[in-house]
């Protein structure tokens, strides 16, 4: 396999939080069984970006895919995802690194949000 994605959150103190991205690593697995899928947070839980990147590398991909998983444009995804990004480039000359928009608004979250709203009734 040539191509990774790489998912990124924020990272929790809390095992539970963390299973959430490992969670959609998995269903993106199932889903894209020719992608390498690896997950990094930006802090307090590992694996680091930086880690998670190399395991990318590792594993074969000539191209990574960053995806944000955050809700919308704050510090990490315009500023600290894009700066971690230039960096393995730079450790990783030849291999092709991107960055996705975060989840930012789609209809289909207004559909999660009425079912988590229906299931607290």
């Amino acid at each position: 396999m040539s191509r990774a994605i790489l998912l990124v959150d924020h990272g929790s103190r809390k095992d539970e939080a963390n299973a959430v991205l490992e969670a959609i690593a998995d269903g993106l697995r199932a889903r894209r069984p020719d992608a390498i899928v690896e997950v990094a947070h930006m802090e307090l839980a590992e694996p680091t970006f930086a880690d998670a990147f190399a395991r990318c590398v590792a594993r074969g991909a000539r191209e990574v895919t960053v995806c944000p998983y955050f809700l919308g444009p704050g510090r990490h995804t315009t500023g600290d995802i894009p700066r971690l990004v230039e960096e393995a480039r730079a450790a990783h000359p030849n291999v092709r690194a991107t960055i996705a928009e975060p989840l930012g608004f789609d209809e289909r979250l207004v559909d999660v949000v009425i079912d988590r709203i229906d299931a607290a009734r």
